[in-house]
C-alpha cells in the first residue's frame, strides 16, 4: 500500500474510532493535501448547490500524456441545502470547472477539456451540459481555440461564452514547424463573445473588432442584448476599459458613456426591468503616454448606475464607503444591489439602496466570495474560509444573519494541531493606525518569547486577510507548528483601508511603508511575544521587494527570504508587462532629457534595494519563476550579483517554466522547504532534520 493510502485510512480511522488520535503539527505534505472549494451556485429552487473542489491528483493511472507528474485539477460537486447528500458529479481525467445551473433548472453546465491529445496539445476546454436529474454529460461547444467566461441567457435557450480568435491554418502551420518569430507586444490575439443555441448547438458571433471582449458578458433580462467591457489590447499594462451594449439578433452596438474622466473596472450589470445598469469604474488623473496608454490611476473602484434610455451615469458613491466595490448583483425588485467589499482584514458584504444612495453593511468580520442567490432570494449560497480552516460551502437567508455549514472538504484538519489568530494593531511612528494578523504558534504560552517570521503580502494594492494560512506562499501554519510566531503586517499601500491609506505608500516605497512594518515588529518585541534575537522576513512579488529592501537596511533579521522580488526599480520599469503601475508610484518613468534635472533617475535609484547592497548583513533567500514577466528575472540577478561580489550570504533558485508564482506541484514543495531549511539554519541555529 501506498504512503497516502495508509495516512487516508489511518484519517479516517480516527474519525470513526471513539477515541481521536492526539493532534499533531501541519506538514508540508499536509499543506499538499488539502483541498479548495472554487464556484459555488445554489439551484434555482434553493434546494441544491453546485460547487467545484480543486486539489492535486497524480494522472498517470488516468492520463499519460503528460508524464508522470502531479496536476492541479478541480471537479464538480453537489449538496443539498441541509448538508445532505453530499457527492462528486464529475470525475473526467483533465477535471472540470465553472459549474451552473441553468435558469429553469433542467441543465448542469461546466468547462472541461475532454477528448485525444493531439500532438503536445491537449483538447480545448468547452462547455459541457448534463440533466441535472442525471445521465451522461454531452458537449455544447466546439469552438476551436476553446470556450471560457460563460452565462445562461434568462430563458436558458442560449450562452455566451468567451473564446480567443482562431489563429490562420497558415499561421497555425507556421507555429508547428517552429517558423514563429514573436513580435514584442504585437501579435496579440482578441478574445469576443459567441451565442451558442442549446437546442441545435449552432454558435454564432457577436462581436468584433480591434479590442478584446474582457470579462463574461451580461444578459438583459429579456435576452436580447448584452453588456461587456473591451480592452484594445490584451496587455496586461491597457489601462483602457469601454462599456458597451450589442444587441445579439443584429449585432447593433451602442457605447456606454461614462463620466468624464473615469474608466470602468467590470463588466456592466443590467437591473431587472433592463432600465439601468450598474458598473464600477475609478477616476483618472494621469494623462496618456505617447503611446496612448495610461499610467495605473491608484484610486478606489466607484459604483456608477447608467440609465441606458437617456444614456445618463451618475456616482453612487458615498463617504460611508471608502473601499473598493465589486460583485454587484440586483435584488429582484430592482430596489437593492449586493456589492462585495474588501474591509480590513475580511470580505464582507454591503447593500445599496437606489431610492436612498445610502449602503448598508450586510456581514461583518466574514471572508465570503462569490454568494448565490436561488430565484425566490431565500436561499443564499457562497464560499468562507476562516482561521481554522481552508473555504467550505455555506447556506444562509438573505439577512446574512446565520451562515450554516453545509460541507467539511478538509476533516483531516481535525487531527492536526494549529495556531490561533490575533487581529492585532498598533501605531507607525509617524501616527498612522496599522492593521495585521498575528498567527500564534501551537501550544502558544502568554509570556514566552518566540521566534517571529514577518509575512508581506504583494500588490503593494492587496492585503492580508484573516483566513487559513497554509498553502505554498503563506505557509503560517506549518511554521506555527514548529514553533513560529508569524506576522502578516497591511502597512499603508495596502487595501480595505480606505483610499488615502491605499495611497499612502506613492513616492515612498520602502519609507512609511517600511516604518510600519517595523513597528508591528517592535509591537510584538514590547508585548513580550516576539524575540528580538530570532527575527525573520519573507515575503513575494511587492512582499519581494520590501524583504530585500528590509534587509539593505536594517540588521535586526537573522534571515530573509526574497520572493519574485524587485531590486532595481529603474530597469524594473523598462521590462516589467506592468510599467504604468511601477509609475504611479514613482510619479512617472525615469528619465533624463535636455530639459529637466535627473530627479525621476534618481528617485528610482534611491528606492532600490541593489544600491545598497553593501549595508545586507542578512542571509537572504531569493527564490523566482523562471519565466516571470511581472518581475523579470533580472531584478534578483542584479541583486544576487551585487551581493555575492561583496562575499555576502545569499542564493538564487530559479523554477523553470514559471511564472509570478509558483503553479507545479514540485516547485511548491521545494519553495516551502528550502524556505524553512534557510530560516531555520540562520535564525534559529539549527538544521532541519528530514
Amino acid at each position: 500500500m501506498s504512503l497516502r493510502f495508509v495516512r487516508s485510512v489511518a484519517v479516517a480511522a480516527a474519525f470513526i474510532g471513539t477515541t481521536a488520535w492526539a493532534q499533531r503539527p501541519m506538514t508540508i505534505d499536509d499543506i499538499m493535501d488539502l483541498k479548495n472549494v472554487g464556484a459555488v451556485q445554489v439551484s434555482p429552487d434553493g434546494s441544491r448547490i453546485l460547487y467545484s473542489i480543486s486539489a492535486w491528483e497524480h494522472p498517470a493511472a488516468k492520463d499519460t500524456s503528460k508524464g508522470d507528474r502531479h496536476e492541479m485539477r478541480s471537479h464538480v460537486w453537489v449538496v443539498r441545502r441541509d448538508g445532505s447528500d453530499n457527492r462528486q458529479l464529475t470525475f473526467g481525467e483533465r477535471g472540470e470547472s465553472a459549474p451552473q445551473w441553468s435558469p429553469d433548472g433542467k441543465y448542469i453546465s461546466f468547462v472541461t477539456a475532454r477528448g485525444t491529445a493531439t500532438g503536445d496539445e491537449g483538447p480545448r476546454p468547452q462547455i459541457w451540459l448534463m440533466f441535472a436529474d442525471g445521465g451522461e454529460a454531452f458537449q455544447l461547444t466546439t469552438a476551436r481555440d476553446g470556450a471560457a467566461g460563460y452565462a445562461w441567457s434568462p430563458d436558458a435557450k442560449s450562452i455566451v461564452y468567451l473564446t480567443t480568435d482562431s489563429l490562420s491554418r497558415d499561421a497555425e502551420a507556421r507555429a508547428r514547424r517552429r517558423d514563429d518569430p514573436k513580435v514584442y507586444e504585437g501579435d496579440m490575439r482578441m478574445s469576443h463573445a459567441w451565442v451558442v443555441d442549446v437546442a441545435s448547438k449552432k454558435a454564432s458571433k457577436v462581436t468584433s473588432g480591434a479590442f478584446t471582449v474582457a470579462g463574461t458578458p451580461t444578459w438583459s433580462p429579456d435576452g436580447t442584448r448584452l453588456a461587456y467591457l473591451a480592452r484594445p489590447t490584451t496587455l496586461i499594462r491597457d489601462e483602457r476599459r469601454e462599456g458597451w451594449i450589442v444587441t445579439v439578433a443584429t449585432r447593433a452596438t451602442e457605447k456606454i458613456a461614462g463620466s468624464a474622466n473615469t474608466t470602468l473596472q467590470g463588466t456592466p450589470v443590467w437591473s431587472p426591468d433592463g432600465k439601468t445598469l450598474a458598473f464600477g469604474a475609478i477616476s483618472e488623473d494621469w494623462k496618456p503616454n505617447a503611446d496612448g496608454m495610461y499610467p495605473r490611476s491608484l484610486r478606489n473602484t466607484t459604483m456608477f448606475l447608467y440609465d441606458v434610455a437617456s444614456k445618463q451615469v451618475k456616482s453612487a458613491a458615498h463617504p460611508s464607503l471608502d473601499n473598493n466595490v465589486g460583485g454587484m448583483r440586483w435584488s429582484k425588485d430592482g430596489t437593492r444591489i449586493l456589492l462585495s467589499v474588501q474591509d480590513h482584514v475580511y470580505s464582507n458584504l454591503f447593500e445599496y439602496t437606489v431610492a436612498t444612495g445610502q449602503y448598508r453593511r450586510l456581514t461583518e468580520g466574514l471572508l465570503v466570495r462569490g454568494p448565490s442567490f436561488s430565484d425566490d432570494e431565500r436561499t443564499v449560497a457562497f464560499a468562507m474560509d476562516s482561521p481554522k480552516s481552508p473555504a467550505d460551502v455555506y447556506v444562509t437567508d438573505a439577512t446574512f444573519a446565520n451562515p450554516r455549514k453545509v460541507t467539511t472538504v478538509n476533516p483531516q484538519l481535525a487531527q492536526l494541531a494549529l495556531g490561533e489568530h490575533e487581529v492585532v494593531t498598533w501605531k507607525s511612528p509617524d501616527g498612522w493606525a496599522v492593521e495585521g494578523v498575528l498567527l500564534k504558534p501551537v501550544g502558544y504560552t502568554p509570556g514566552k518569547r518566540y521566534p517571529l517570521k514577518v509575512d508581506v503580502h504583494g500588490g503593494p494594492t492587496g492585503a492580508h486577510t484573516n483566513g487559513f494560512k497554509a498553502n505554498w506562499g503563506s505557509p503560517g501554519q506549518f511554521y506555527a507548528g514548529q514553533g513560529w510566531a508569524v506576522l502578516y503586517p497591511n502597512p499603508r499601500g495596502s487595501t480595505g483601508y480606505g483610499e488615502k491609506f491605499m495611497r499612502g505608500n506613492i513616492k515612498d516605497w520602502g519609507g512609511g511603508d517600511y516604518k510600519d512594518i517595523m513597528a508591528g515588529v517592535d509591537e510584538l518585541v514590547k508585548r513580550g511575544l516576539a524575540d528580538s534575537t530570532r527575527l525573520a522576513v519573507t515575503g513575494w512579488s511587492y512582499g519581494g521587494y520590501m524583504t530585500g529592501w528590509v534587509v539593505s537596511q536594517t540588521g535586526r533579521f537573522k534571515a530573509a527570504m526574497m520572493g519574485a522580488g524587485l531590486s532595481n526599480m529603474e530597469s524594473m520599469y523598462g521590462t516589467t508587462d506592468i510599467p504604468g503601475y511601477i509609475g504611479t508610484f514613482y510619479d512617472g518613468m525615469p528619465q533624463l532629457d535636455g530639459t529637466i534635472t535627473n530627479k525621476s533617475l534618481e528617485f528610482y535609484r534611491s528606492k532600490s534595494a541593489v544600491q545598497y547592497a553593501s549595508k545586507v548583513t542578512t542571509p537572504l533567500l531569493m527564490l523566482h519563476g523562471g519565466n516571470d514577466e511581472r518581475v523579470p528575472i533580472g531584478q534578483p540577478m542584479e541583486y544576487f550579483r551585487n551581493l555575492k561580489d561583496r562575499g555576502k550570504t545569499v542564493d538564487l533558485v530559479f523554477y523553470p517554466r514559471e511564472g509570478h508564482g509558483l503553479g507545479e506541484y514540485y516547485h511548491q514543495i521545494d519553495k516551502i522547504r528550502r524556505e524553512n531549511e534557510w530560516l531555520t539554519k540562520f535564525t534559529l541555529g539549527q538544521k532541519v532534520v528530514q
